[in-house]
């Protein structure tokens, strides 16, 4: 199972810095056409718009690993150990929940929007709605793995999240 874990992780990164990587180059080629040559990309925007809500949903798995979510704790690290616990099983309960709900939404939505067409692109608009589902799965994925971890409040540093070091 760590090994699944440890690939989950690399394939994950490598999907969001793929993702950003690809929005920081469209962004910069449509800025530098427009201001240097007078033209742009026209379907830039709504790419680079994609896939930026692709890479913002696929790397909440990862920000949970390494305790980047934000999280309002100030009244719970002053409860007891017992009662911070449970607050905190309570807290994954409501992620996993809140998280399932949004799977099930964002494939409602992928098929609502299957047979309607982007503006700039004429592609499916049920090809970047799945972003969402698709994240939400990687999300979950990235909860069950690391809920007892998160309930203990031990966060993995960034280098634990390498697909070379074994984060258990």
């Amino acid at each position: 199972m760590a090994r699944f874990e440890r690939i989950l992780i690399a394939v994950n990164r490598a999907l969001v810095v793929a993702a950003l990587a690809a929005v920081f180059l469209i962004v910069i080629t449509n800025v530098a056409g427009r201001y240097l040559f007078g033209s742009s990309l026209a379907w830039g925007e709504e790419v680079a718009r994609f896939l930026m809500i692709f890479g913002v949903f696929a790397g909440a798995g990862l920000a949970l690993r390494s305790g980047r979510l934000v999280e309002i704790d100030l009244f719970v690290s002053l409860l007891p150990r017992g009662l911070k616990t449970a607050i905190r099983w309570g807290a994954v309960l409501v992620m996993a929940v809140f998280m399932g709900l949004i799977f099930w939404f964002g494939i409602l939505f992928v098929e609502f929007g299957w047979n309607k067409e982007t503006m700039a692109t004429g592609i499916s608009r049920g090809i970047p709605y799945m972003a969402i589902p698709f994240g939400c799965f990687l999300f979950l994925c990235h909860l069950a793995f690391v809920c007892r971890r998160f309930v203990a409040g031990e966060f993995e540093a960034e280098a634990a999240l390498d697909d070379q070091e074994d984060p258990s």
